[in-house]
């Protein structure tokens, strides 16, 4: 993970991160496991890949498990594997993926899923590097582990969800990436940064935003972080073909707002019709007095 890297470019500019990422750097050249909090989209499993690549194990395997989008009950056996007639309908062996992992690394994606009935075969994998696939006799493991997520998962070990001592074990190093909102002093580098990439990969030099869209882009608070960053940039590059990139903000409605004079002038129309013209019950709906909706009437050119 050297200073050149994509992921010390995306981080590096933020105090707060500059630590995390001197953390990461520290961390990739051991075999202790890491845990990476923070939300979606603020580049977790980015900073994952690049401590393996950067790590002794990185000739070996990377092997990455999204646990959820492994159904609970065929969690421990995708993991650790089985053996032939460890459970109905297992005519053949499995290796799982912490044998798939063997000299590399284990990476689990939402760690906050893992199945309470698998934590503790879990806990022996990080405490012991020993498991055992159903049905199967006891093997050793050699993998190095790193663990994906949300940043609530401290409170579920607080309220019991999750056991502590499995916590624990995987927090060795604990990697807590701040959202886009938080690193408002970053958004400058970054849009610089997607747009250098963009453009080399659509093979397009000197790629620019328009002022316009840098403006509410430093003020947004982009919920999907540099996922959602990103995409902005790449939707506009695809659907305009050229020029300075000029993406709408995702939560602005399409077109100009009305004016305020607009605005009221429709509510006054809409009064007056509920009321069927009576001046004195739309000047109560509308919160002013009959002198006031008169001269507003008249204003407005309605009669």
């Amino acid at each position: 993970m050297t200073s050149t890297s994509p992921v010390s470019e995306l981080f590096s500019h933020s105090p707060s991160l500059e630590q995390q990422i001197r953390g990461a750097e520290r961390a990739a050249r051991t075999d202790v496991p890491v845990l990476i909090l923070g939300e979606p989209g603020t580049g977790r499993s980015a900073v994952a890949r690049a401590i393996h690549a950067t790590s002794l194990r990185s000739a070996g395997p990377l092997v990455e498990v999204d646990i959820s989008a492994i159904p609970s009950s065929l969690f421990e056996s995708e993991l650790f594997g089985y053996r032939p007639g460890a459970f109905t309908g297992a005519e053949s062996s499995l290796a799982g993926r912490v044998a798939t992992a063997e000299g590399g690394t284990l990476l689990l994606d939402h760690v906050e899923d893992i199945p309470v009935a698998a934590q503790p075969k879990l806990l022996r994998l990080l405490a012991e590097s020993a498991y055992a696939p159903l049905g199967g006799a006891e093997l050793s493991a050699n993998v190095r582990f790193l663990g994906i997520g949300s940043e609530d998962l401290p409170s579920r070990v607080s309220s019991g969800a999750f056991r502590s001592d499995l916590f624990y074990r995987m927090e060795v190093v604990t990697l807590r990436l701040l959202p886009l909102r938080e690193r408002r002093e970053d958004f400058a580098t970054l849009i610089d940064f997607f747009l250098r990439d963009l453009g080399e990969r659509f093979g397009i030099t000197h790629l620019e935003l328009a002022a316009s869209a840098r403006e509410w882009m430093e003020e947004y608070a982009f919920p999907g972080n540099l996922r959602e960053l990103r995409n902005v940039l790449e939707r506009a590059l695809i659907l305009q073909g050229g020029g300075p990139l000029d993406p709408p903000c995702p939560d602005r409605r399409s077109g100009p707002p009305e004016s305020l004079e607009a605005v009221e002038r429709r509510q006054i129309l809409r009064a007056l019709a509920y009321t069927r013209g009576h001046q004195g019950r739309a000047a109560e709906l509308l919160g002013i007095s009959r002198k006031t909706l008169w001269e507003k009437r008249r204003r407005y050119g309605i009669p």
